[in-house]
């Protein structure tokens, strides 16, 4: 009888875990969705709202790797302009640690650059959801990569010569 009731209690924690946990993805599924919506409607105070303090940010190029008020200030003359990025997310994974504290995902978007991958890390701050570090990258085929490997040798050299100064 003993053994029946501890398996009983310990699946209720099983299942109550599975909530908690499909309940923070569904949160964090509105925070990315939002997030890219603000973009979209250039609305700068709602877009960064959803950072952390501590957020990053990393663009496409080797330089665009941006701490929260470096992605500010580059991005304010794209929201100023009413014209930021447009990303529709297409398909999104999205894992919870077993505290229910921190979140990271990777995503599928159709952006201007065609379709392009986002990933990254959200953290619980308070009763909210933030993004702390946020990756985009783009996709390239496999059967094409040796022409962006061709290309992107002359701007990896001079990339290279300006930070080993």
């Amino acid at each position: 009888m003993f053994a029946v009731l501890f398996s009983s209690c310990e699946n209720k924690e099983t299942t109550i875990h599975k909530a908690d946990i499909t309940i923070s993805k569904k949160a964090v599924e509105k925070v990315l969705n939002t997030w890219h919506k603000n973009a979209a409607e250039a609305n700068y105070e709602a877009y960064f709202k959803a950072m952390s303090k501590d957020g990053v940010f990393i663009g496409t190029d080797a330089s665009e790797n941006w701490d929260i008020n470096a992605f500010k200030e580059f991005s304010k003359p794209y929201f100023d302009a009413g014209k930021a990025w447009n990303f529709k997310p297409i398909e999104r994974n999205i894992y919870i640690n077993s505290d229910n504290e921190i979140a990271w995902f990777d995503e599928l978007l159709n952006t201007w650059m065609g379709i392009s991958r986002g990933s990254g890390v959200l953290k619980r701050v308070g009763d909210e959801w933030k993004i702390s570090h946020y990756v985009l990258s783009v996709t390239i085929p496999n059967e094409t990569i040796e022409k962006v490997i061709q290309i992107n040798k002359v701007k990896d050299s001079i990339f290279l010569s300006k930070i080993s100064q």
